[in-house]
C-alpha cells in the first residue's frame, strides 16, 4: 500500500529532487532544488512524499500564497509540483497525494488551493477536474515561457489556473468515504449540453484534428472536446498539436469571458489513454 509522508529533512528532499528529474526528464533547469524545497516546508510549505516500500514514487510541493479579492487579500496554498514515476502513473497517487495536501491544508486554517495544468492534458483533467472537484474560469496564455523538458517540449506553456475550494460540498462529494458517481458523456448530452464543436480523425489515421471554428454558446452547459492522448499526438504530428494550442485557446478564452467554468470532465467512450 502507498504511504504518504510529509518530508522534512535533506535526504528526503534529495529523493523528492531525484524523483523530479524522473517525471520531467530533459532540462534539469525545470528541477526544484533541495534547498528550496527545505526553506518552503520550514516556513509554512508543504513537500509530500508517496513511497512503495522504501521508494519514493511521487511528490509534491505546494507554498502559501495570497488571493487578490475585491475587499483585500484571501491566503490560500499555491500547489506547484504534482509528479508521479511513470511506473506508478495511473495507480491513483497522485490522487493520494493530492487528497493528503486537502488534509494538512485545510489544518493550516486554509480554504483554497491554486494550481495549473495543460488544458490540453487529459489525465490532468481527469484528476483535478473530474476526481477532485477543483475548477477553472481561468486561462493563462505561456505563462512559464519556454519550457525544455520532455513533457513541454515545442510548446507554448498555455495553462488553466484551477481553484479548489477545500470545504465545499462539491469537494467533499468527491472526497468522502462514498464520492459521488462520476457523470458520463452521455449523461450531458441528455441533459442539452450544447456541444461546441466536432472533432474529426485524418484520414486512415488515429490522431485527431481540431474543427474550423466552434459555435456561439447558447446553452446553461457547453462541451469541448480535446485528444484523449495530447503527449501521443504531439510526438506524432507537432504542428496538429500546435493547431490544438491554438484553436483550443480561442474555445476557452471565449467562453471563460462569456461567465462560463470549467466544472468537469469525461472521455469519450473506448478513448481513456
Amino acid at each position: 500500500m502507498t504511504n504518504i509522508r510529509v518530508l522534512h529533512t535533506p535526504q528526503e528532499m534529495q529523493e523528492a529532487e531525484t524523483l523530479q528529474a524522473q517525471v520531467w526528464v530533459g532540462d534539469p533547469l525545470e528541477v526544484i532544488p533541495v534547498h528550496l524545497l527545505i526553506t518552503a516546508a520550514h516556513n509554512g510549505g508543504l513537500v509530500l512524499g508517496a513511497y512503495e516500500g522504501q521508494e519514493m514514487v511521487g511528490v509534491l510541493f505546494g507554498f502559501p500564497g495570497l488571493l487578490t479579492v475585491p475587499d483585500g487579500l484571501h491566503p490560500k496554498h499555491c500547489s506547484h509540483v504534482l509528479g508521479v514515476h511513470p511506473r506508478w502513473r495511473d495507480a491513483g497517487i497522485g490522487y493520494q497525494l493530492k487528497r493528503a495536501q486537502w488534509q494538512l491544508v485545510r489544518q493550516q486554517g486554509i480554504d483554497l488551493i491554486t494550481w495549473t495544468y495543460d488544458p490540453l492534458q487529459s489525465r490532468n483533467a481527469n484528476l483535478n477536474i473530474a476526481r477532485l472537484g477543483a475548477v477553472c474560469n481561468t486561462y493563462q496564455r505561456n505563462v512559464y515561457g519556454t519550457m525544455r523538458d520532455n513533457l513541454n517540449y515545442g510548446m507554448e506553456s498555455d495553462r488553466f489556473q484551477v481553484d479548489w475550494w477545500l470545504s465545499t460540498p462539491r469537494t467533499l462529494n468527491r472526497l468522502g468515504e462514498n464520492p459521488r458517481p462520476r457523470a458520463t458523456l452521455q449523461d450531458y448530452l441528455s441533459a442539452g449540453c450544447q456541444t461546441l464543436y466536432t472533432a474529426s480523425h485524418a484520414q486512415g489515421g488515429d490522431l485527431l484534428l481540431p474543427a474550423g471554428e466552434f459555435a456561439p454558446q447558447n446553452g446553461n452547459m457547453l462541451l469541448a472536446e480535446i485528444p484523449s492522448d495530447f503527449q501521443h499526438l504531439k510526438a506524432q504530428d507537432l504542428p496538429l498539436a500546435l493547431a490544438w494550442r491554438a484553436f483550443t485557446r480561442q474555445v476557452f478564452e471565449t467562453c471563460f469571458a462569456a461567465g462560463y467554468y470549467i466544472t468537469d470532465f469525461v472521455y469519450q467512450p473506448g478513448t481513456r489513454p
